[in-house]
């Protein structure tokens, strides 16, 4: 009989008051349940939404190296137990793990980070035109912020939402997404246990259309910060902007990573494995394109392939395994209907496009790694974001036909390239028209210290991580003070 799990509000572990439940399945092995978690209401958000804004007042006046203290100690205990909760998360979305361990220990990282953020919220003192007046600005905390974060990197994207919201001050409401909710439940119980009081930490699982929208909409919420789809993306906007309220939205990505015939082949095979089948291309962040310059084309695929072909797909629990299973039966339904779009249009199926079944793959939504060549710009499986481990490779004729090709797209979340050239590294990135750029390193790379975001459809507002996180999760307020007798 699997657990039952409960929301986390007003320091209170509690049911839902629409007494129903929904199961967490292991994406590997769909007869294991990890445990029941909670439908849901639109009163339950209500109810946590109203605890974080009566937590909100004690939690702003308390000092920041405080505060900071209690995120360095969570940080700790992430660290502690990284093992354990990195199997948790393996478990639940499929996460090879030798990546969930890497994760766990990233976000434990991420939190001693934004615990020192907590010591450096300054403001700023400015020569004024008057005699004897003071002019100087503070950072104050926003109030009560929502996070809705999405199933792919379970724990690293709520810690690295939470860490700064709590820094600064606020309170939070957090919804994970429903196919991986128990991972971001253990990031709560190390927050409650670091010393998070009651009520500035808020934890309710369930439907977006309910819970996330009710955390979108009602009048409590100061801020939102979403990571997820376009198109929920964009209808989250449309209901703050009314409201006039910071709101900061991940959102997708088809991330190019271009090839010059002077590249290090071998470094290239690398960046492209690493971007296009690590997290089975579950990344907003991975390796969907490969521009090649024809010049070195035939000699790129073939190294590509003889690597591609060795990759282990199966039990994300052994260590060997390079890539697990798509996180749900819907995902995997996208997958191989975007193969066999890719195969309509006329693109050359060069390895895989299979769904894995039969002995260990039987009762997991298992997908082979797949490749397509002779890919025109103009497909959709060039052009959208298909979020698993389907790479097109593009020819391009030169630099400038690569770099065209790679920026026409709608969306601009990273792109890399590849090269030995220091002028065609330096004129990529003043012209690539994304976020963050890589020259010989791969696409699918974040570092917390650093802000993270995109252009075009990829984000909106403020970056994410490093100082840019503290920018959206305060407010500078500007103070004169005058002390002429």
């Amino acid at each position: 009989m699997a657990e039952t799990f409960r929301n986390y509000i007003n320091g209170e572990w509690v049911e839902s008051a629409s007494g129903e439940t929904f199961a967490n399945l292991n994406p590997a092995d769909t007869s294991e349940n990890l445990g029941n978690f909670q439908q849901s209401t639109r009163e339950d958000v209500r109810a946590a939404l109203q605890a974080a804004q009566e937590a909100f007042p004690a939690w702003a006046e308390t000092p920041a190296p405080k505060r900071g203290r209690v995120l360095y100690k969570a940080g700790e205990l992430l660290e502690q137990r990284f093992r354990d909760i990195a199997a948790i998360l393996t478990r639940e979305e499929g996460k090879p793990i030798r990546e969930a361990i890497g994760e766990v220990l990233y976000s434990a990282y991420l939190f001693k980070y934004f615990g020192g953020e907590a010591y450096r919220l300054c403001g700023e003192t400015t020569p004024s035109e008057w005699k004897n007046l003071f002019l100087y600005t503070e950072r104050i905390p926003l109030g009560v912020v929502s996070i809705i974060t999405p199933w792919n990197f379970p724990i690293a994207i709520p810690a690295w939402k939470t860490a700064p919201a709590l820094a600064c001050g606020n309170t939070v409401i957090l919804k994970p997404a429903s196919q991986a909710p128990m991972t971001a439940l253990k990031l709560v119980e190390i927050l409650v246990e670091a010393g998070v009081p009651k009520g500035v930490i808020n934890f309710v699982t369930g439907p977006g259309s309910r819970v996330g929208d009710e955390m979108i909409t009602n009048s409590i919420v100061k801020a939102v910060s979403f990571t997820g789809s376009c198109g929920v993306g964009k209808s989250v906007m449309e209901k703050t902007a009314p409201r006039l309220i910071k709101t900061q939205l991940e959102m997708g990505g088809k991330n190019p990573l271009v090839v010059l015939a002077d590249a290090d082949l071998s470094k290239a095979v690398s960046l492209t494995m690493q971007g296009a089948f690590m997290s089975t291309g579950q990344r907003c962040t991975a390796t969907s394109r490969v521009i090649v310059e024809k010049a070195i084309l035939q000699e790129y695929t073939e190294r590509l392939l003889a690597e591609a072909k060795k990759i282990k797909v199966g039990n994300p629990m052994d260590k060997d395994c390079y890539m697990g299973p798509a996180v749900d039966e819907g995902q995997l339904r996208t997958d191989l209907e975007y193969i066999e779009i890719g195969k309509k249009e006329g693109a050359k199926l060069i390895l895989g496009g299979n769904r894995l079944t039969g002995g260990d793959y039987e009762k997991g939504f298992f997908i082979e790694p797949t490749i397509f060549t002779d890919v025109n710009p103009k497909m959709r499986i060039a052009r959208e974001e298909i979020f698993g481990p389907v790479l097109s490779i593009i020819p391009a004729d030169n630099f400038e036909d690569a770099l065209a090709k790679s920026n026409d797209v709608d969306f601009g979340l990273a792109s890399a390239v590849c090269t030995r050239s220091l002028s065609k590294a330096q004129q990529f990135i003043k012209r690539t028209q994304s976020g963050q750029v890589m020259v010989n390193f791969p696409t699918a790379n974040v570092e917390f210290q650093v802000p993270f975001g995109g252009m075009k459809d990829s984000s909106f507002g403020h970056r994410e991580m490093g100082r840019a996180a503290i920018d959206f999760y305060s407010q500078l307020k500007t103070v004169y003070v005058d002390y002429n007798d």
